[in-house]
């Protein structure tokens, strides 16, 4: 069994105890905690100027002074901008939730499946049969590290095919999609054992 470098017990357990009978796990690995992916990076850019722009506007909307209560209640005007400012606070503090992910999520190949397992307020897990890997794609990085993502088959209303990530930020992308590859190619295979049959 193939495994990624310290992985917790807490979260391999979470493995342990999503297996069905008989099935074996081949490979195990949490992904390389980091801030910025290609997901949270533009979030952040965007961030930037959304809540510097959201902060002056509610600033202007006010006055640009601190409300003065002793004279009754001012104006609320300003009140609309909160909301915004939330937004934009949530886009900045998208690259932190994101390496609290890492730390949350594990990933698994085992002799029937791939599964993906976040544990927070709600546990999910994410399993994906190797029927589903009809074309994977593999991204590495400088660093030796990437993403392995796959073509589910279907289109989106443009007609492209839609590519999903399965695994992001492992260790040893090639071999991932190795033992991914085998466990499509061993499914195959006993599925043509059974139509020949």
């Amino acid at each position: 069994m193939n495994t990624g470098p310290m992985v917790s017990r807490e979260m391999y357990d979470l493995v342990r105890r999503e297996l069905e009978p008989g099935e074996k796990i081949e490979w195990y690995e949490q992904p390389v905690p980091r801030y910025f992916s290609p997901g949270t990076l533009g979030k952040f850019l965007f961030a930037i100027p959304w809540t510097a722009f959201t902060f002056f506007w509610t600033a202007g909307a006010a006055g640009f002074k601190m409300p003065d209560f002793s004279q009754g209640i001012p104006s609320l005007f300003p009140l609309f901008g909160l909301p915004f400012i939330l937004i934009g606070l949530g886009m900045l503090s998208a690259p932190l939730r994101s390496h609290r992910r890492a730390f949350k999520t594990i990933y698994a190949i085992t002799d029937k499946r791939a599964m993906i397992i976040t544990d927070g307020r709600t546990r999910t897990v994410q399993s994906l049969l190797p029927e589903s890997f009809t074309r994977l794609i593999r991204k590495e990085k400088r660093d030796g590290t990437g993403h392995i993502l796959y073509e589910d088959g279907g289109t989106d209303g443009d007609g492209n095919v839609v590519t999903d990530v399965l695994f992001m930020d492992v260790r040893d992308p090639r071999e991932v999609e190795g033992l991914l590859k085998s466990l499509a190619e061993r499914n195959r295979a006993a599925n043509r054992m059974i139509e020949s049959s």
